[in-house]
């Protein structure tokens, strides 16, 4: 068990909690969609504590574009975790029930339609439409 999927919780990047809820199976390798797959069974079946992260988190630990816990587009993700955070009133390090995350995330950001511009131009931007 890594420092990013703990047994009292798990540490997610904020634009993450958007990621997760478009998820179809596809990724960047297979065993990034395998991991995916299996933090997205255990949010659903457990409803863990998560700790909001601005850097690498239990998804980005089998992404081929992680580069010893920092992203090859940090740049980018970066801007996408701070609008998350600032548009649901979060800061990294807040802790919540990923149901209640996700709510947050529901009502501030996908009911508006302010997905867009959080992380338009994402490579996978196409799956969130």
């Amino acid at each position: 068990m890594s420092s990013t999927d703990r047994a009292d919780g798990i540490a997610l990047r904020p634009h993450h909690l958007l990621c997760i809820g478009y998820f179809r199976g596809n990724g960047y390798s297979p065993a990034f969609v395998e991991n995916m797959q299996r933090v997205i069974a255990r949010l659903e079946k457990e409803n863990p504590a998560v700790t909001l992260v601005c850097g690498g988190d239990v998804l980005c630990a089998s992404c081929p574009h992680d580069a010893f816990g920092r992203c090859d587009s940090a740049d980018k993700v970066d801007r996408y975790d701070a609008a998350v955070l600032r548009l649901c009133g979060l800061r990294e390090g807040d802790r919540a029930r990923w149901s209640d995350l996700r709510r947050l995330v529901v009502e501030r950001i996908l009911r508006p339609d302010l997905r867009p511009s959080v992380c338009g131009g994402c490579q996978w931007e196409t799956l969130c439409r």
